[in-house]
């Protein structure tokens, strides 16, 4: 993904762009090219000399992007023109000790390890954000009554506390697998030609573990040149965290329609205007959080589809991974930021959401009415009955109320005081309140973790 250009910016914020950027890939391609130096040196099998030397010389500003992408061409991949360009730079007697042993995928697969590395944490810092944004709606609306929606019909009462729980919840789901596969799931890759390391003799298991150490990633047990399980994994773990971030965009999009109108996104800034209606306040940030996560899904399947490759060595399998995993993570902070700054601006209207609570006249409350006439006459028979009632109500366009009062049926089992109470809302919540307690104690246990 490039770091300006029309598009892109709109996106992903300036820190992500960065960390994906051409630079960035440029830069961890030669920080693997040093820490292959060092631990070669260290190992005994390139003189100090040479590593010192190799090290001093792994600075992205002594190298031309654009000079390594078009040198890429000719080869099939940037790590050839670079390996030329460095061993230029150091001089002959260091230059022949660069990239020893190596092949143009142990770097490409080791630098995209310390790209996602960077990314991941970039990411995860967006979704701590989220978390804290979603934590304190829950704590300040866990009382605040709004109906539930089931198949995108009014369902019952719950509580906007117990919505915004249900975000925190999973959004700290997803930041845990992802801090997870941060932490022990990005590994070096060498295994020279064909995966055995005999370039460097008996020397390889030792280089492989120094090498591991350089750069502070995950020794693997064996070179995974087509074993690309980490890869796929972390394109998983970047769909789902996209994804469980566009739920929260799509309830907040819905949730600000004009005619629910129970929260809004922060104006803040002239967000949200039209270039045509003057009167419109879009939800930008939630569609933005939701196109990046659409597009972090079908990049996604390239990387997932890239699990089958031939032999050794793949033709084509790993080099199509490079831009689709840039792209994801990428996108994917995109959507965390576009989101964080969706949940951290929120505007809540419980006024709004109470009017809505109460635009069927009372049909929410007919399964607590039911449930109440079910224990003295059975739970069918009580369907049956408020069923008739709610069809009634209905076709009368009359409260609810009204036509349980006006049934002996019901009557015979409600007095009116067991009926107005039955109708409350407020009195048929059920665990909403335990419930928001135990995400937000979830959430206070990830933090001090």
């Amino acid at each position: 993904m490039p770091s300006d250009g029309l598009f892109t910016p709109i996106f992903v914020p300036a820190a992500l762009r960065e960390a994906v950027s051409d630079r960035a890939w440029l830069q961890a391609m030669l920080d693997v090219e040093r820490a292959l130096a060092a631990a070669e040196a260290r190992a005994g099998v390139i003189p100090a000399a040479a590593g010192e030397a190799i090290a001093a010389a792994c600075l992205v500003d002594r190298f031309d992007v654009e000079e390594i992408a078009d040198g890429g061409r000719r080869v099939g991949n940037p790590a050839e023109p670079l390996v030329r360009a460095l061993s230029a730079a150091v001089g002959a007697e260091a230059g022949r000790y660069v990239h020893w042993g190596a092949t143009s995928q142990d770097v490409l697969d080791t630098a995209a390890m310390l790209v996602a590395r960077r990314a991941l944490g970039l990411i995860v810092a967006e979704l701590d954000g989220v978390t804290a944004a979603c934590a304190v709606l829950a704590e300040a609306h866990r009382s605040t009554l709004v109906v539930a929606r089931t198949l995108l019909q009014q369902a019952l009462p719950t509580t906007f506390g117990l919505k915004a729980a249900g975000w925190l919840v999973a959004v700290l789901e997803t930041r845990r697998r992802l801090v997870a596969l941060r932490a022990d799931r990005l590994a070096v890759q060498l295994g020279g030609a064909a995966g055995t390391l005999a370039s460097l003799g008996e020397q390889g298991p030792a280089v492989l573990g120094l090498f591991a150490a350089e750069l502070g990633l995950e020794e693997p047990v064996i070179p995974w040149h087509t074993i690309r399980v980490r890869v796929a994994e972390l394109g998983g773990a970047l769909d789902v965290a996209a994804g469980t971030l566009a739920k929260i965009a799509l309830d907040v999009a819905l949730l600000a329609q004009t005619e629910v109108g129970e929260v809004a996104e922060s104006a803040a800034g002239g967000r949200g205007g039209s270039s045509t209606l003057p009167h419109k306040r879009n939800p930008v940030g939630s569609t933005l959080a939701s196109a990046c996560a659409r597009q972090v899904h079908g990049l996604v399947a390239v990387l997932s589809g890239g699990l089958a490759q031939e032999h050794e060595r793949a033709i084509g399998g790993w080099h199509a991974e490079w831009q689709p995993l840039r792209d994801a993570l990428a996108l994917t902070g995109g959507a965390a930021a576009w989101s964080r700054g969706v949940v951290e601006g929120l505007e809540v209207y419980p006024e709004r959401m109470r009017q809505n609570l109460d635009a069927t006249r009372g049909l929410i409350m007919a399964e607590r009415v039911a449930l109440l006439i079910g224990e003295r006459v059975g739970r069918l028979e009580a369907h049956a009955l408020v069923a008739d009632a709610c069809a009634r109500a209905v076709a009368a366009d009359r409260p609810l109320r009204d036509e349980l009062l006006a049934d002996a049926r019901v009557r015979a089992h409600l007095d009116p005081d067991e009926i107005d109470a039955a109708l409350d809302p407020a009195g048929y919540v059920g665990s909403a309140q335990t419930f928001v307690e135990r995400a937000l104690e979830l959430y206070r246990r990830e933090l001090a973790s």
